[in-house]
């Protein structure tokens, strides 16, 4: 079976985020630019946040968390692998109808849950109308979800990594054109989403038949490895619940907050989803089926050495993304998203939410690197239990600080609740044994990594200042010489002092590794 190169696999699946993020970028862009802050733009954002929510109880949740290592161990011992992937195709779709036609049903509700603020005027029956439509998202979006954790699990990460590239390209052009043509922009952005769900889909479907797995749903039925995958995914999807009470606290404050509040929130979510997306997203996907594969084949030192290289790829790159955060939000929310109906008091405002959530973005990343330990060990109950704690912390800190500081409450609730759950997953990997210990690299890389990000952060806060003349002039070319001077500062500092080594990078792909 092919072997999982981890190196090259984090970059791959980075690399596709990447363009991912960046797209996400200029569809909200073209939001902020066609709706601004308005009814439209907030309920969309409800309406869309509501197959996303199911997508993680089913995709990042049941699937990714579930799934994944139990197939990745079937595929290492090559025991039937396909035949498992059917059944729980079958079960998948089955349930994720009965989900589409309720949630259909009773969207009022679902969107009363979400922004109770919207009762009683004209944003409550724009969300309930929106959420009908984009509500089947859902259904499609997961089942891609299994296709591409059979790619995963196999070590084929460049379709499943490159299909929500489509979501960003369908959207941006479904508002172009309904603008252009003299259509209502926010009909043609939600019409889009069902449309753009239904192409990714495709993807990977083609590229698992490509793969050797040419599966097709068949009527459900209950087998052994069926009722462990359902026992494992219990409490996976408990966890994702808790993930998504976290996001409704925090919308619901929001709601209640400042016109405007969800899409500030909405908008920096988008920008420090950017490197958490490419950093998180790549090892999550990456490293779970291949501690599961190692653990199956008895390689411990080999998951000991993933886990260890995985830490240190997520360092490097997230706590630079972090500073840079904390110290010029305005200057990239400017750029990305003051246009059109988008005003500077709107781009001022989303600046602090961005300020906010930098804190916690270094939390939110290292999450993705000790979960898998647990995962892939088949422990999902503890994960769970860390995140009911995590998620006391955030109701209380969102809902107390709200009284204070509005809808930045929703933003520090998640910063701080997210170091409290990394706490946790600390904590208890304690038990795993030398599998999950740091080795001598990143034990002497770790606190090098930290100097040179602070080295960056101080050299840009400086720079901003010099710059205030050319942001004046150009808001663009401003910002642009910040981050040319953040990534070269960063880098330059960092091989100097010994936090990164370039070539280790290239001789890993080699390895493959």
């Amino acid at each position: 079976m092919k072997p999982i190169r981890l190196m090259r696999g984090f970059l791959t699946v980075g690399g596709w985020t990447l363009m991912s993020r960046v797209l996400g970028f200029v569809r909200d862009a073209l939001i902020a630019a066609y709706l601004g802050a308005g009814p439209a733009a907030e309920a969309f954002v409800v309406a869309f946040s509501l197959p996303n929510m199911f997508r993680r109880f089913f995709a990042e949740g049941t699937l990714n968390v579930a799934f994944v290592p139990l197939f990745s161990k079937k595929v290492e011992a090559q025991d039937n692998p396909r035949g498992f992937a059917e059944d729980t195709l079958s079960a998948l779709a089955g349930l994720l109808l009965v989900l589409t036609i309720a949630a259909m049903i009773f969207m009022p509700l679902l969107v009363s849950a979400m922004a109770a603020g919207f009762i009683g005027d004209s944003r409550f029956d724009l969300a309930v109308h929106y959420g009908r439509i984009t509500f089947p998202y859902v259904l499609f979006i997961s089942l891609g979800a299994l296709f591409s954790g059979i790619l995963n699990a196999t070590g084929r990460f460049a379709a499943a990594a490159a299909a929500p590239v489509m979501l960003n390209i369908i959207l941006s052009l479904a508002m172009v054109v309904a603008h252009f043509a003299g259509f209502d922009v926010g009909t043609a952005l939600v019409w889009a989403v069902p449309v753009a769900g239904a192409a990714q889909l495709l993807i990977v479907w083609v590229a698992a038949s490509k793969a050797g797995f040419s599966i097709r749903p068949r009527l459900p039925r209950m087998t052994p490895e069926l009722k462990k995958l359902l026992i494992l995914a219990g409490p996976a999807a408990l966890a994702g619940g808790v993930v998504q009470i976290n996001l409704l606290v925090g919308r619901q404050v929001a709601s209640f907050s400042e016109a405007g509040a969800l899409q500030y929130l909405n908008l920096a979510d988008r920008l420090y989803q950017l490197p958490l997306g490419v950093v998180a997203i790549a090892i999550g996907v990456v490293l779970l089926p291949d501690l599961s594969r190692r653990l199956q084949a008895g390689d411990r030192a080999g998951a000991r050495s993933a886990y260890n290289r995985a830490f240190e790829f997520a360092l490097l790159l997230t706590i630079p993304a972090a500073v840079a955060l904390i110290v010029m939000p305005e200057a990239l929310i400017g750029v990305l998203f003051q246009r059109g109906a988008f005003t500077p008091e709107h781009a001022q405002a989303t600046a602090l939410a961005v300020a906010i959530y930098g804190l916690g973005l270094p939390a939110f990343v290292i999450q993705k690197v000790l979960q898998p330990l647990y995962f892939a060990r088949e422990d999902t109950k503890t994960p769970f239990r860390f995140a009911v704690y995590s998620m006391v912390v955030n109701a209380a800190l969102a809902i107390g600080l709200s009284f204070w500081i509005g809808y930045l409450a929703a933003a520090v609730a998640t910063s701080l609740a997210a170091w409290s759950m990394v706490i946790l997953l600390f904590i208890g990997k304690a038990s795993m044994g030398e599998d999950v210990t740091s080795d001598a690299q990143l034990r002497k890389r770790a606190p090098r990594i930290l100097l040179a990000a602070l080295a960056m952060g101080a050299l840009l806060y400086g720079t901003q200042i010099l710059l205030a003349p050319v942001f004046d002039f150009s808001r663009l070319l401003a910002t642009l010489i910040l981050i040319a001077l953040g990534i070269v500062s960063y880098f330059g500092i960092g091989q100097a002092i010994g936090a990164l080594n370039l070539r280790d990078i290239k001789s890993s792909m080699k390895r493959g590794r």
